[in-house]
């Protein structure tokens, strides 16, 4: 729940940032909002930040749930402004990462998950690592499969010489012979570079073939080594020319065990995003040459309000800004991006090409509709779905998740809810006579009471004996004011009633701009209505959905029943009692606890009340009863 010390309460300070919101350019560039104790909660990316940053503070009734909770709580706003809309994307990528506001979709990727990692040294090394260093040295990378990577690091070295020691192999250290072969070079897996047996240009070139191998160009590496055998050949060194021999029959046998997934050799990258509640999982696939080379996936949390869209779009961005990987020619997705964030991407696209990060001068993006590639995506799309089962399953057991309630799948399917009601509220009205009106709202989250976000209402502007305008303003006080602010909105709502209050509670919700599911739950019968619907219904008795629906009636009359009493015993120790004088709360409650009732105080003697309460308290309680009489 958010903290409602966070929320603007400054009318001045209100009026501040309006003005500067007015003030803003219409450039690109990254919009930070900031809370009143100064951090920052949100950071955005805007073509036009102006425009952008005024659309939050625009009309609420447009503005729900996550946002609407959002903007009760900017104090402030920081531009920082770019010259395009591809800097602004990338520069609120990095700013993201750094601040992790809190109203930001978050990203997990898979940085636990192991690298390939070649070093930026003189003779790179080739290794396995956990750990992304930005020291120049290139990544590919991350594999889910860490058995999948093992093996492909015993390719590359039974394909190729690669050193496997930490030497630092200096052109000086070379020269000075500051180092031996090892047994690496003996059993022919290194060719001696610690003693200038292997040129570094040689090393290199091997080193640029492994490369393509990790981007799946294994045809193309095939043909130059192919190339290079056969020159070999020609001048006739016949053991070179064995050498790379070895290395093709190696590299075709790598190649024959990936995937095919289509006959045509063109790369490709699929993406694709599966959901649940707040939290998804994207996977991309990356089709090398018309196979699969491997897969990525990335989780996302404080989702649920956001469109599969948005969260696609965030997938790319995120992957694309940090993949080393060369960009496909072709992009199938799962449905089409937003506008606004496609253009941006296109961008970012356009400008890796030129920074020769692309294996071809356009990209296309592609939402198959039918055929084999829409197989790819529906593919993809099953392994989001099942690496997101596998996500909830480990947070459930790490307790981060409470464990699906049927009672409310079953709440869900009998009232024919669009979604699951995790979050209910339940209202119920209390009074004496038509005096001392109260209403109480509990709260049930996943099936079970949230006390902390129950709330009591003393109604002071009720007619006597008007359940419908108590309920009426009830709800008025929930949902408008500070109330609006402080708390979620719900997925149900209940009333403690029939078909009247629930129909006066349809009306004040729609008065207030707001379509929650409403229904009521009438005591005698256990009758369930609907609002504007003629008769109720009736759920068995042993339901899980009408059980539930009982517990949170109880509790709301509970609760309801309990503020009324305490508030009855207040006035009456008010009005009588503590009337007398040298007699506080605390002596009222110690007598009114041990005698039972104000009658029963009045006919005690003194020495009964001397025994409780002293002497002076007993003189003042008779004097001022006698006074009375």
């Amino acid at each position: 729940m958010p903290n409602s010390a966070d929320q603007i309460k400054d009318p001045i300070a209100k009026a501040g940032l309006d003005k500067k919101v007015a003030a803003l350019p219409s450039s690109p560039g990254v919009y930070q909002f900031k809370n009143p104790s100064g951090k920052v909660i949100y950071v955005g990316k805007a073509k036009n930040l102006r425009s952008r940053v005024r659309s939050y503070f625009g009309n609420s009734g447009q503005i729900y749930g996550k946002t609407r909770i959002l903007v009760n709580h900017i104090a402030d706003v920081e531009v920082i402004i770019t010259s395009s809309e591809v800097e602004a994307l990338i520069l609120e990528n990095n700013l993201i990462k750094k601040l992790k506001p809190r109203y930001n979709i978050n990203l997990k990727d898979d940085k636990t998950y192991p690298y390939l990692v070649i070093t930026n040294e003189p003779f790179p090394r080739i290794f396995l690592t956990r750990q992304v260093r930005h020291d120049g040295s290139t990544y590919f990378g991350p594999y889910t499969e860490v058995r999948q990577l093992r093996s492909l690091l015993e390719l590359i070295s039974s394909i190729f010489q690669v050193r496997s020691c930490k030497l630092k192999l200096t052109e000086e250290n070379i020269r000075h012979k500051k180092f031996t072969v090892c047994l690496d070079y003996h059993i022919h897996k290194c060719k001696g570079p610690c003693e200038g047996l292997q040129s570094e240009e040689d090393y290199n070139r091997m080193i640029a073939e492994i490369i393509l191998l990790l981007k799946g160009r294994t045809s193309s590496l095939v043909s130059s080594l192919k190339t290079a055998m056969q020159r070999y050949a020609d001048e006739l060194k016949f053991e070179q020319a064995a050498e790379l021999r070895m290395q093709i029959d190696g590299l075709k046998k790598y190649s024959d065990r990936q995937k095919v997934m289509t006959n045509e050799p063109i790369d490709r990258d699929v993406f694709s995003i599966a959901r649940k509640g707040d939290d998804a999982c994207g996977v991309v696939f990356k089709i090398r040459e018309g196979k699969l080379l491997g897969s990525q996936r990335m989780y996302f949390s404080n989702t649920e309000e956001e469109p599969t869209k948005k969260l696609l779009s965030k997938f790319l961005e995120k992957y694309y800004l940090e993949t080393p990987d060369l960009i496909p020619r072709e992009i199938f997705l799962q449905e089409s991006l937003p506008q606004e964030e496609g253009k941006s991407l296109r961008e970012l696209l356009s400008k890796k090409i030129i920074e020769g990060k692309a294996g071809r001068k356009t990209v296309r993006f592609i939402v198959p509709k039918k055929g084999e590639k829409a197989h790819f995506v529906h593919m993809c799309g099953e392994n989001a779905q099942h690496h997101l089962r596998e996500y909830l399953i480990e947070k459930q057991k790490r307790g981060e998740i409470a464990r699906e309630n049927p009672a409310l799948k079953d709440l869900q399917k009998v009232l024919h809810l669009e979604k699951t009601p995790l979050r209910m509220e339940c209202f119920d009205n209390s009074h004496f006579q038509g005096s001392d009106y109260t209403s109480s709202m509990v709260c049930f989250s996943n099936g079970k009471p949230k006390k902390s976000d129950y709330r009591k209402f003393k109604l002071r502007s009720i007619p006597e004996s008007d359940d419908y305008a108590a309920m009426q303003e009830a709800l008025t006080r929930r949902f408008t004011g500070k109330l609006s602010k402080e708390l979620p909105l719900p997925d149900l709502i209940v009333v403690d009633g029939g078909k009247g209050q629930v129909n006066r509670a349809s009306k004040t919700l729609a008065e207030l701009g707001l379509t929650i599911p409403l229904i009521g739950l009438a005591k005698r019968l256990e009758e369930i209505y609907l609002p504007e619907s003629k008769d109720p219904f009736n759920l068995p008795k042993t339901s899980p959905a009408l059980k539930l629906l009982q517990r949170i009636r109880d509790e709301a009359h509970r609760f309801a029943v309990s503020y009324h009493r305490n508030l009855r015993k207040a006035r009456t120790l008010k009005t009588v009692l503590t009337d007398i004088p040298g007699i506080g709360e605390k002596t009222a409650m110690k007598l009114l606890t041990s005698f039972g009732s104000v009658e029963q105080i009045e006919k005690a003697d003194k020495e009964e009340l001397q025994k409780i309460a002293g002497r002076k308290t007993a003189e003042a309680v008779l004097q001022f009863f006698d006074n009375r009489k």
